[in-house]
């Protein structure tokens, strides 16, 4: 019965310090009144770009998310793509200011993976909620 104990004692202090590092949820219910504060655009090597991007009114990771989705988008119709692929963000938050950086890929056809984005749509959808592209 003790090592059932210590071991699930270990379990839930090893989770409780990953439960740190999980991404912020958006609050839905939260009001809404974002400052967008720009976009960096880099481009790392032939098809994949990195997009970083600050705000502030962020109710969580999820909106900067979406921010630098939408800048993906538009970067993608821009360079004549359809399609982005996500590969990875990072969202810190600094005082009132919320930073993103984002990779993605773009591509003519379709990408392999689950995170595609359909670069038109998305940056019709993108305007409709007032979140500013490229």
């Amino acid at each position: 019965m003790r090592v059932a104990t210590a071991v699930a004692a270990g379990w839930m202090a090893a989770t409780a310090g990953l439960s740190a590092c999980a991404p912020v949820p958006v609050d839905e219910s939260a009001p809404f009144a974002p400052t967008y504060k720009g976009i960096e655009t880099i481009l790392l090597d032939g098809d994949l770009v990195n997009f970083r991007v600050a705000m502030t009114g962020a109710r969580g990771d999820g909106d900067v998310d979406a921010y630098a989705r939408c800048a993906a988008a538009q970067y993608a119709l821009i360079r004549g793509f359809g399609f982005a692929r996500h590969v990875r963000t990072t969202v810190a938050k600094t005082g009132e200011i919320w930073r993103g950086d984002a990779v993605y890929t773009i591509s003519a056809a379709l990408p392999r993976g689950l995170k595609t984005i359909d670069a038109e749509v998305t940056v019709r959808d993108c305007g409709a909620q007032g979140i500013p592209t490229v």
